[in-house]
């Protein structure tokens, strides 16, 4: 399992208990299964974008509040990235 899958589904089970909602409910309101929304939040399923999409319309955010929670290193490694590419460029 990688880490971003790992830390999307913990992202995911913070936003559900927030919410103060069961697996149940929250596969109810993203009209996903339960048992696939748990795989989710233990990170042993990966999910599609739809899958994405659904989850945050479920909370009512926007889909990079919900990705974003669970891939803070993310845009730094794109920063680095870019300065790889363009080394003229600031980190």
């Amino acid at each position: 399992m990688s880490v971003l899958v790992r830390d999307f589904g913990a992202a995911v089970r913070r936003f559900r208990e927030a919410s103060g909602w069961s697996q149940e409910q929250l596969a109810e309101y993203a009209g996903l299964n339960r048992s696939y929304v748990g795989e989710i939040e233990r990170g042993s399923a990966i999910a599609s974008i739809v899958t994405l999409d659904k989850l945050a319309r479920a909370f009512n955010l926007p889909v990079e509040r919900l990705l974003g929670q669970s891939s803070a290193g993310v845009g730094l490694a794109a920063r680095s990235h870019s300065a790889l590419v363009d080394p003229t460029s600031s980190l």
